[in-house]
């Protein structure tokens, strides 16, 4: 290591032989800062933090540094919480000022002395500190005996003067000025007085004789023993000139006790910086007041969002918090019979809710009110909010205040109710009680319609209920409306809730078949041989023709299907309920022109050939065919002859239950409340996890029937057809091959004999149709191509249509994929053809024309 000349070693030598053993300075920082520790000194030289990471950081450590500064010579931070004003105000007093001594005082000019005082209270925070300060520094200034300063409180056009500090002596400490003041504070109105007058007129009084001037109280004298002589009165004025107090000052200790002109500059020089200061502490105590009303206003959103069961317990909680807040004796609510008397869909509407107090709506005439909530400050704990007595209601409605407030919306601050001849103020004969002062309001509802009263009696201390008071007791009525709205809301839907279970439960009766009519079929079951064969009726057949069939042997069809597939014995449904769910199935399909139970008995017939039919028997499962079969016979239930566009049309509640599929999805839910009903549920023997999946695949394949949908799944079933799929059990290739079953079925009158066919879109057509006519009638719409009627000679063209469209492409890929599928695609090759010759004929026919 190089020295310098005079043989000592130079600071860059030093430095250069530190970067190159950067351990050696860890240990040495280390060291030092060890050695301070034990010595109480504060750290310095390389000890000093910030000089030890840059010096750790020079040539090795940076990166760490740059990424990890928080662990960088093992310091560690973490987040903090946000401090509220009066912590970080704590905070702050943790190393006040020390307050100079009236020995070091008294040895400065007047100047110096003025900017001691002024420095002394311009960070000063703390209303009472800061009262005290004024109060001795300005003693000091004047040398006055006894000094004492008012404040004003009260709203714009009731402000009075509340003593904060009374009789002030120079060498006082905080704790004896406070204590001399105690709790029974001076209140003077503007006006009144010798310091009323000066907050009225902003004038300085300077008084050399109290006794000659008749504005000078002499009570206090004679009560305290004290004899003034002189008295020096002045306003302690904001920055804008307002006035935010009154500063008395009393007995010059020297001289002749009277208070010079000089001593008037120097009081209304002081006074000048003490307004700035009173200002600063105001503003503060204001931050931490909203701080803590902001708490309570969070805390009582949360009790109203957490009860909401009861109106009587969301008024209860918003009233002891109301209560616990403004400070006052006795707290009530009025709730008006309107608010009973609300229509349920208000209550209902999506719109959010807008309460507020504001203008009211027109004036309630004859004001009743259904429920009156009493709080008194005074009573049992346990007792809380009370639900008053006959003679306490007599009692608070006599006054007239809640009925005023009720019929005209207007807030009544009432700092003094004897000087108001609207309204007769009795004692209360059970407790004694008077009403003092009164605060009243109206609450509304989201129409802003008047649906309560809010009433603070007699805040504690004899005190007014100011502006303040004023603001946050309207947040609370807006808060109490807001909990009676949703609580109600709450109630409603309760009621509703009931009211469709009891619905449920009536439509669940007449949904039901009736006992003699599964009787009736329960004898022919029971005696197989009368069920007609599924050969002889032609239920193994892709041809078969329903229309040749009665309504009851529809159903006993139906019945076979499923016994043919041995659903019965597998999982052991007993006949009465397989009987009495096929005629309630039956009974819920509308009389509609087409998808009625006809419909439904067809597509569940082409879906049992299908599944008895290679290699489809033995791809499934037991439960997915049950479930299949299920899905076949419940698809359409309840449809109303009207597609899933006409129901968004006209805003139908069940589009505005179901956004997407939504007849589809009508669909399924009427299955399971018919399987809901009792004696009706055909999977009550299935095991839990039998009973989930068949109830998946029944929504899943209800809900394909969606063309919507088949148009959306159709390009993966035939790219994977097409593409050399083989395994159709895995579940992901067999949920989409069912979607596509469900389809071919729902559709499989197009490749029914031509006969058959003609006929079926006759029927379809003739529905769709009646749909169009009502959307050109009602709704003024022009419909589309296929329902409307003024185009019906188009019918054999569009069937071309809706064969090459819809059925063509996901038959001939069944067909190619499964041979057995082949009459289907053969069939509806054949009616394409004929169709198409149909409408050739009528192009031939129009041309001649």
């Amino acid at each position: 290591m190089a020295a310098g000349e005079d043989g000592a070693l130079s600071r860059e030598a030093v430095l250069n032989y530190l970067d190159s053993h950067p351990e050696f300075a860890g240990e040495y920082v280390a060291r030092v800062r060890s050695a301070q520790g034990r010595e109480g000194v504060p750290g310095s030289g390389l000890a000093n933090h910030w000089q030890a990471q840059q010096l750790l950081s020079r040539r090795r450590g940076s990166r760490h540094f740059d990424q990890h500064p928080e662990t960088a010579l093992g310091v560690s931070t973490f987040p903090r919480r946000p401090l509220s004003p009066a912590r970080r105000y704590n905070l702050r007093k943790r190393s006040p000022r020390k307050q100079p001594s009236r020995e070091k005082l008294s040895k400065l000019n007047e100047l110096d002395l003025m900017l001691e005082l002024i420095r002394d209270i311009a960070n000063e925070l703390d209303m009472t500190n800061l009262c005290h300060k004024i109060l001795t520094h300005v003693g000091i200034l004047t040398n006055a005996d006894r000094c004492s300063l008012f404040l004003v409180k009260g709203s714009r056009d009731n402000k009075y003067l509340v003593s904060r500090l009374f009789d002030v002596t120079p060498d006082s400490s905080v704790e004896q000025a406070v204590h001399a003041t105690g709790s029974h504070e001076i209140r003077v109105p503007f006006g009144c007085g010798i310091v009323g007058h000066v907050a009225k007129t902003k004038e300085t009084v300077n008084i050399r004789n109290a006794y000659e001037d008749p504005r000078f109280n002499r009570a206090v004298d004679q009560r305290t023993g004290y004899h003034t002589h002189s008295i020096l009165a002045m306003p302690v004025c904001s920055a804008d000139d307002e006035v935010l107090g009154v500063a008395q000052i009393i007995n010059k200790a020297t001289g002749g006790h009277e208070f010079t002109h000089k001593d008037e500059e120097v009081f209304r020089n002081y006074l000048t910086f003490c307004g700035i200061s009173i200002a600063n502490a105001q503003m503060f105590e204001m931050s931490i007041t909203e701080y803590k009303r902001n708490q309570i206003l969070l805390q009582l959103a949360r009790n109203i969002f957490e009860e909401q069961t009861s109106v009587d317990k969301v008024v209860h909680k918003i009233m002891k918090d109301a209560q616990e807040l403004l400070k006052c004796e006795r707290c009530s609510v009025f709730l008006t019979e309107a608010l009973h008397e609300q229509d349920l869909s208000a209550h209902l509407s999506t719109e959010p809710p807008r309460l507020s107090v504001g203008t009211p709506q027109p004036s309630l005439q004859g004001v009743e009110f259904s429920k009156i909530f009493d709080l008194v400050s005074d009573n049992d704990a346990d007792k809380g909010v009370q639900s008053p007595s006959a003679s306490t209601v007599a009692w608070l409605l006599e006054s007239g205040l809640a009925k005023h407030v009720a019929s005209t919306g207007e807030v009544l601050n009432m700092q003094n109710t004897g000087e108001d001849s609207r309204f007769k103020f009795t004692e209360e004969a059970e407790t004694g009680f008077r009403i003092k002062s009164a605060l009243c309001l109206p609450i509304y509802n989201r129409e802003r319609k008047i649906i309560g009263v809010a009433q603070l009696l007699n805040k504690h201390n004899n005190e007014m209920f100011d502006e303040n008071d004023e603001g946050m007791f309207e947040a609370f009525a807006i808060f109490c409306g807001l909990g009676i709205h949703h609580t109600q809301m709450y109630e409603n839907v309760c009621r509703l809730m009931s009211k469709q279970k009891v619905a449920l439960e009536v439509l669940s009766y007449h949904a039901t078949a009736r006992e003699e009519d599964v009787g009736k079929l329960l004898s022919t079951v029971s005696q197989t041989a009368q069920l007609p064969a599924a050969t002889k009726i032609g239920l193994y057949d892709f041809r078969f023709n329903d229309f040749v069939m009665s309504e009851d042997e529809t159903v006993q069809g139906a019945v076979r299907l499923f016994m043919e597939c041995d659903l019965v014995n597998k999982f052991r449904v007993p006949y009465d309920v397989l009987c009495r769910w096929v005629l309630s199935v039956k009974k819920n399909y509308r009389p509609v022109t087409y998808h009625n139970w006809r419909h439904a008995f067809n597509v569940t017939q082409t879906m049992f050939v299908i599944l008895k039919t290679a290699p489809f028997s033995s791809m499934f499962s037991d439960v997915e065919i049950f479930a299949m079969m299920t899905a076949s016979l419940c698809h359409d239930l309840d449809h109303r002859g009207t597609n899933n566009a006409f129901q968004s049309k006209i805003e139908s509640p069940l589009a505005r239950l179901y956004s997407t599929s939504t007849m589809e999805h009508h669909h399924f839910d009427h299955s399971i409340m018919i399987m809901n009903s009792e004696g009706n549920n055909i999977f009550q023997s299935l095991t839990d996890e039998d009973y989930r999946q068949a109830l998946s695949i029944l929504e899943d394949s209800i809900l394909s029937t969606d063309l919507a949908l088949y148009f959306k799944k159709r390009g993966s079933f035939i790219s994977r057809a097409q593409g050399g799929v083989t395994d159709w059990t895995v579940e992901d290739n067999k949920s989409l091959l069912r979607a596509m079953m469900m389809t071919a079925c729902d559709v499989s009158a197009i490749c029914k004999p031509w006969e058959v066919q003609k006929k079926v879109a006759e029927l379809v057509y003739s529905e769709f149709f009646q749909q169009g006519d009502i959307e050109r009638t009602k709704l003024h719409q022009k419909p589309i191509d296929i329902m409307d009627r003024e185009k019906k000679d188009e019918l054999p063209k569009m069937q071309v249509g809706f064969i090459d469209s819809i059925c063509m492409p996901l038959y001939k890929v069944m067909a190619e994929k499964w041979p057995s599928l082949h009459p289907l695609y053969e069939g509806c090759r054949s009616n394409r053809d004929h169709w198409q010759a149909l409408a050739q004929q009528k192009a031939t026919i129009a041309l001649s024309d």
